[in-house]
């Protein structure tokens, strides 16, 4: 008898749960829509390795009434993000391991979630795995990116008068009253944008 396909975004979680089989996944950035909206603009996401999950259901006997159903999710993916000092993509692995109760309705699961530390949710028929991965993944990205050392040297682009990097090119002097011109001529970001910290310096060096 051939077995029975289990769709992760279309399944009985209940019963994945009880039958205590492995399930694996596999997806590129760019499909989760949410996670995707959050990464590096100038990046193109194609060039991410894709990122993968492993889910297992477990059933603990209780002395009295039903077993406790468990979800275990483990979930691990290379993603970039803006770092927030040179606004260039920075790239982390990250990973998530997290174990989930679910119970038989949503009024229970506020009960307990309430009650405990224990992450707990609402069995469903048409329970979405892969969403539940792409939550994970969210709220595991770090809170302000940044790169160790960054590639371009911040603080000296903002002193000096010259622009140092690929594409970059001395600014020219500007008159009072004319730092526009200078603007005009900085670099461009990698998505076709004026390189934020290029304007700051032109515009200084518009006013000097």
């Amino acid at each position: 008898m051939k077995a029975r396909t289990i769709s992760p975004r279309n399944m009985d979680i209940g019963v994945f749960i009880e039958s205590g089989e492995p399930l694996t996944g596999s997806h590129a950035p760019a499909e989760l829509e949410r996670l995707a909206s959050g990464l590096a603009q100038d990046l193109d996401l194609a060039e991410l390795p894709a990122l993968t999950w492993v889910a297992q259901g477990r059933a603990e006997a209780q002395r009295v009434g039903r077993p406790h159903l468990w979800l275990d999710l483990r979930a691990e993916a290379t993603l970039a993000w803006t770092c927030q000092r040179c606004l260039h993509p920075v790239t982390e692995h990250i990973e998530v391991e997290r174990s989930i109760r679910f119970v038989e309705d949503e009024a229970a699961a506020a009960e307990l979630d309430a009650d405990s530390d224990d992450d707990v949710l609402a069995l469903s028929r048409h329970f979405n795995l892969v969403e539940l991965v792409e939550d994970e993944l969210i709220m595991a990205q770090p809170i302000v990116p940044r790169h160790d050392v960054c590639p371009t040297d911040v603080t000296a682009l903002m002193r000096d008068d010259t622009l140092v990097g690929e594409g970059a090119e001395a600014l020219p002097a500007a008159t009072d009253g004319d730092a526009s011109a200078a603007v005009d001529e900085v670099p461009l970001t990698a998505s076709g944008r004026p390189n934020p910290f290029a304007v700051l310096a032109a515009l200084k060096k518009g006013k000097g």
